[in-house]
């Protein structure tokens, strides 16, 4: 009985509310860097992205989507498996608090309604997507921008845009595997914590 009581314990905890404010260090082949995430920029948002650290969705995976002067996307599992139990989980939307300037990170959609694990970071001012709700920034890099800023970014929008025309079914079905083959050079993503 005390091992059901633990279990039902733990579960509940690690299903709950994201703290006000934390640090989650991303380490990578370019370097480190650290995003602070507000739960008051957009609730929704910080939790999902809680779960997905704690959950070690985002470790061994690429960043599969830089486009210079435009943004830096990452979020598909490495593990084809796991990235499609993650796939069509999706969270509701949060009201814009917070611009699409540089530095500042968001959940990727393909419309209202649609954020389920995809992250971007806007590398410049793209506060043109700031009529979007869907599109509200929940945190900031605010470690190791040079390294946000260095992440390879020669194959653009060639190796992993799409995700509103579809075009990503080849990295959910192949992951690493497939985007190690086609595109060597993308960044990897080693881990992802929660700073204590």
């Amino acid at each position: 009985m005390n091992y059901l009581l633990t279990l039902i314990l733990a579960l509940s905890l690690w299903h709950s509310k994201a703290p006000d404010v934390y640090r989650a260090k991303f380490e990578t082949t370019a370097g480190s860097f650290v995003i602070e995430v507000h739960h008051d920029w957009s609730p929704h948002a910080a939790d999902r992205f809680y779960e997905l650290i704690r959950d070690k969705y985002y470790d061994d995976s690429r960043f599969f989507r830089a486009v210079p002067g435009h943004w830096v996307q990452f979020g598909i599992a490495g593990d084809p498996k796991v990235a499609q139990k993650w796939r069509h989980k999706t969270f509701p939307d949060d009201t814009l608090i917070q611009h699409n300037t540089a530095g500042f990170i968001g959940f990727s959609n393909t419309a209202p309604g649609t954020r389920s694990t995809q992250v971007y970071i806007n590398l410049a001012d793209n506060t043109r997507n700031d009529k979007e709700a869907a599109f509200a920034p929940f945190g900031k890099v605010v470690e190791g921008w040079d390294v946000v800023q260095k992440i390879y970014g020669g194959y653009g929008e060639g190796s992993g845009g799409g995700m509103r025309a579809g075009h990503q079914d080849k990295m959910f079905e192949g992951g690493n595997a497939y985007l190690d083959r086609e595109f060597p050079k993308l960044d990897k993503l080693i881990r992802a914590t929660i700073e204590k």
